[in-house]
């Protein structure tokens, strides 16, 4: 089948379209206390010390939901080899572990998956003993276009006159309702401009840009964060987690500006 879903109609990301996973199983049938749906990929390798082939689960009400996808094509064409050819799953908002590539079975399950992927890996844990929380869907976050000329060695950048900053910004639990920027370190904020053509509301994707007029020379640091229509802000520091998932601390580019 290539008729279905087409996500991701947005500048610099990809456009997907495929099969959406709940008209695969109503076709299928999905018998009675079904509770979660596996997907198992191809790839197979050892992590953790357990050899495995990667495989995922959904709830049922997000699979049996108008969101996932089995995608076929990427951008107008068969899916690359390195995203997941010649099928894999889309899961719009999560993170990308959740989108399992070079997709060989869908498996529906009346018991939690306890697969090495879903039960130990991809969890926030405080400790390495704790059982952890799954990660799920992405938390809010803007990232700039790095401004300027580079100076390579150190990565310190050279602003002249004038200059619009630009970024993207995103959510995977509402659509972004606002970014700020911070042109002296996070001392003062002031609203950028989004681009709402780049977005299509339930994506949670889109543009922002926004117009430092009369930067003083001297040395700034340059700071963008998002908000989203859930109430999700970014902090200023990222929550430690023994895995170093989730963070979604407010980005920071030091900047020198000079007169020309």
């Amino acid at each position: 089948m290539t008729s279905g879903v087409k996500i991701g109609l947005r500048p610099r990301t990809s456009r997907w379209a495929g099969v959406p996973v709940s008209v695969l199983l109503e076709r299928a049938g999905v018998k009675e206390g079904a509770i979660e749906v596996v997907f198992s990929a191809l790839d197979q390798g050892i992590d953790g010390g357990v050899e495995q082939h990667f495989e995922r689960s959904l709830p049922l009400d997000l699979a049996q939901s108008t969101e996932p996808i089995v995608a076929i094509s990427m951008n107008g064409g068969p899916v690359p080899p390195q995203h997941g050819f010649p099928a894999r799953l889309v899961v719009p908002g999560w993170y990308g572990m959740t989108n399992v590539k070079w997709l060989s079975r869908i498996t529906a399950v009346d018991t939690p998956f306890q697969g090495y992927q879903q039960a130990v890996a991809y969890r926030i844990r405080h400790t390495p003993e704790e059982q952890g929380e799954a990660i799920t869907r992405m938390l809010p976050r803007a990232l700039m276009v790095p401004p300027g000329i580079p100076d390579f060695p150190s990565r310190h950048r050279t602003v002249v006159g004038p200059c619009t900053l630009t970024g993207r910004a995103w959510s995977g639990w509402g659509a972004i309702e606002r970014v700020d920027v911070s042109t002296d370190g996070g001392r003062r904020w002031r609203p950028a401009t989004l681009d709402q053509s780049t977005s299509n509301g339930e994506a949670r994707w889109c543009s922002w840009s926004y117009l430092w007029q009369m930067p003083e020379p001297g040395e700034h640091v340059l700071m963008a964060r998002a908000r989203d229509a859930a109430g999700n802000e970014q902090p200023d520091l990222p929550d430690w987690n023994a895995g170093g998932y989730l963070n979604n601390a407010v980005q920071r580019v030091p900047v020198t500006v000079r007169r020309t």
